[in-house]
């Protein structure tokens, strides 16, 4: 992790509390040293490591450009974490993620956002719609929203699908320049009628030292855990271009986006 970074908090997991398993890499219910329930996300699980820099970097972008997202803390998983876990694939997956894991604040009460019972309305639809076409989440649909209702308000979750150029380097820069084609499918379009309004205003939030200090966050053994050889510093550097020229060529995603939600209405 770089100097110009945020600075998120670092957290010790002391109790394994229950799987989600509706999700497919097991994420769990953890509590941790400061006395707080944590969405535990894990360095040993479905996508692993990468998925847990698409949700990092999913999450503060989020945040940045102003909507709801549990808070994201670091979360140490120490070696003898697993050991009385009964669950012989639970207690695997907590062996192979020991060291630093993804925790999310636990909203106690929400609900799962259902469309057909709420509507969003159109500014911020077009905000939400707007960032997952920036950081190609294929994850936010109807089977599958990955938005909670808490407090009244929409909470975003679950961005560890996200910058999915990250599983295949070699063409990243022509990615980058891509429309989000699965953005017919997201669950939010029909209501997101301002997308340019929101390109112009996210566009001005999102500036190149903005999306640098976000990116900075992520851990150096994040970077060093895959298949990749590049040090880190070079690593960083590519998610770094591919957010900022995506943001630099905004009008290719948001065009495409408003042209299917054309199809829709």
């Amino acid at each position: 992790m770089q100097d110009n970074a945020l600075q998120l908090r670092k957290v010790n997991v002391i109790r394994y509390v229950t799987p989600l398993r509706e999700g497919g890499s097991l994420p769990a219910i953890a509590e941790a040293d400061d006395g707080f329930l944590y969405v535990l996300k894990f360095r040993g699980a479905g996508q692993g490591l990468k998925a847990l820099i698409a949700e990092l970097l999913g999450g503060e972008m989020a945040r940045a450009v102003g909507l709801k997202i549990p808070e994201i803390v670091f979360a140490q998983l120490d070696e003898a974490f697993g050991r009385t876990e009964g669950d012989e694939e639970i207690q695997d997956l907590l062996r192979a993620s020991e060291g630093l894991n993804l925790g999310l604040h636990y909203l106690s009460g929400s609900i799962t956002y259902d469309p057909t019972v709420t509507v969003i309305e159109s500014l911020l639809a077009s905000k939400i719609v707007w960032l997952d076409c920036l950081l190609t989440n294929v994850d936010r649909t109807a089977r599958n929203t990955n938005m909670l209702l808490w407090h009244q308000e929409l909470w975003l979750i679950d961005h560890g699908a996200a910058l999915y150029f990250h599983h295949s380097w070699d063409n990243w820069a022509e990615q980058a320049i891509r429309p989000f084609a699965q953005v017919k499918d997201h669950v939010l379009l029909p209501q997101a009628a301002d997308l340019a309004a929101v390109d112009a205003q996210y566009k001005a939030i999102l500036t190149p030292a903005r999306v640098r200090t976000i990116v900075n966050t992520i851990p150096d053994e994040w970077l060093t855990g895959g298949p990749q050889t590049e040090p880190p510093e070079v690593l960083r550097e590519v998610y770094f271009q591919f957010i900022t020229q995506r943001i630099a060529h905004s009008e290719i995603f948001v065009n495409a986006a408003a042209h299917a939600r054309q199809t829709l209405i």
